[in-house]
């Protein structure tokens, strides 16, 4: 495979992981959202909570960028492919945490949470994926 091919398959399976991370706090918004809350009384906390879950991601974003590096000292070298791969998967566990945000938004869907703060959820796990786009650098 070549390199071309590697960086156009990061780019969307980029693309489906912020779709996993975004669509459930907009299902679940549009079908429940304009329900009864269940406690209202939590929809801070689930903001709070949503926005502490950002710093859940820099952990990831020091192995990320560790691949990161490593991928381009391994560029036209036999450890290439390894190093794609390993930068795949350090990648896709970042993904898991830079979800939180909107994961956690579409928690507080059922405690009531307005939509003001879960467009700042979201648009927060939106930036944080940002971080994790292959820079054009790379390749």
């Amino acid at each position: 495979m070549t390199r071309a091919q590697v960086r156009r398959r990061l780019a969307v399976s980029w693309w489906q992981y912020l779709a996993l991370a975004l669509l459930p706090l907009f299902v679940l918004n549009l079908v429940f959202g304009q329900g009864e809350p269940l406690l209202p009384i939590l929809a801070m906390p689930f903001f709070i909570a949503g926005v502490a879950s950002m710093f859940v991601s820099l952990r990831f974003f020091g192995g990320y960028k560790r691949a990161l590096i490593a991928t381009h000292k391994a560029l036209d070298s036999p450890e290439e492919p390894a190093a794609w791969i390993e930068l795949a998967a350090c990648r896709r566990a970042a993904f898991l945490a830079a979800a939180l945000p909107a994961w956690i938004g579409a928690l507080a869907v059922f405690v009531g949470l307005e939509a003001v703060p879960l467009i700042l959820l979201a648009l927060s796990t939106a930036v944080l994926f940002y971080l994790y786009r292959i820079p054009r650098q790379l390749g």
